[in-house]
């Protein structure tokens, strides 16, 4: 019978246990990180409201995609609907 510390676990075996140790901790911290993450928020995209079709007409004659033609007629045929 060996009394004593270590209850005769050579070096080999606390090195596995505290690789083990270390796998563990890290599987559960995973599984924390990996729970939290999907059920801490919502994966839906912020409402934006949609914008009305006249001011995209206005930001498509800003940004140069139609002359100033094109604007009127097309603002013309909206305001008719």
């Amino acid at each position: 019978m060996m009394y004593g510390w270590g209850n005769g676990w050579g070096a080999g075996m606390w090195i596995v246990m505290a690789v083990a140790m270390v796998v563990f901790w890290a599987i559960v911290v995973f599984g924390i990180v990996a729970l939290v993450r999907t059920f801490g928020h919502t994966h839906d995209q912020p409402a934006v409201p949609p914008a009305d079709p006249e001011s995209i007409l206005r930001e498509r004659l800003a940004r140069g995609e139609i002359d100033e033609e094109a604007f009127r007629k097309t603002l013309a045929a909206l305001r008719e609907k």
